[in-house]
């Protein structure tokens, strides 16, 4: 694939300030937008099927009204013993959490989609992660402190791993830490040098 010659406008279907906070690294200048989707679980539809169906519906919504671009999207889901961990939105469920989690693994599904729409047929690649968080045995005040300290109460899993989170792992098996977090920034390199765009790219002032 040729090297690009006027960098492409580059939109992230995520209204998440996280994933944000993830593509900003890589200093690219890019758009984000909300996509308009259903994310009720299909019946008889696997859970990891799901998170990939789930990212592509999100990068199409949005390619259904921004033309001649590349779109990235994301869809995470957290699992504890084969159950689905949402959001805990408040102290006691997160608590509750937390204590199911002691001693055991959550694991972290992260699917991408790379979408380019600036040729037809439009080209599309897809990447899915797997991270697994192995948790310390955590004491009722443990989780209290934590949870008393940095509320990660919109988080999967009740816990922020960029933050205090830290302290509540024995280990984390990964090929990008930054797939917990919501974006795996190392995939996502990968699938934008295949579109011609070779990172650290230096954009250059209009």
């Amino acid at each position: 694939m040729s090297k690009i010659t006027d960098f492409p406008q580059i939109i992230l279907a995520s209204s998440s300030v996280f994933r944000r906070q993830l593509l900003e690294k890589l200093h690219i200048p890019f758009q984000y937008v909300s996509p308009d989707i259903d994310e009720t679980r299909l019946s008889h539809e696997s859970l990891t099927d799901m998170i990939d169906r789930l990212s592509i519906a999100k990068a199409k919504a949005v390619a259904d009204s921004h033309k001649n671009c590349i779109i990235i999207a994301s869809d995470q889901s957290a699992f504890l013993n084969n159950e689905v961990l949402n959001k805990p939105g408040n102290y006691e469920t997160a608590f509750e959490q937390l204590k199911n989690a002691s001693g055991q693994i959550i694991e972290f599904h992260t699917g991408l989609v790379v979408l380019d729409t600036r040729k037809t047929p439009i080209n599309i690649q897809c990447h899915h992660d797997i991270t697994r968080v192995h948790f310390r045995n955590l004491s009722k005040e443990q989780i209290h402190s934590y949870l008393t300290l940095e509320e990660p109460f919109q988080c999967a899993g009740s816990f922020k791993s960029e933050g205090l989170g830290i302290t509540l792992f024995s280990k984390i098996e990964s090929t990008d830490p930054n797939a917990l977090i919501g974006l795996p920034l190392i995939a996502l390199t990968d699938c934008l040098n295949t579109l011609g765009i070779e990172l650290p790219y230096l954009v250059k002032n209009a």
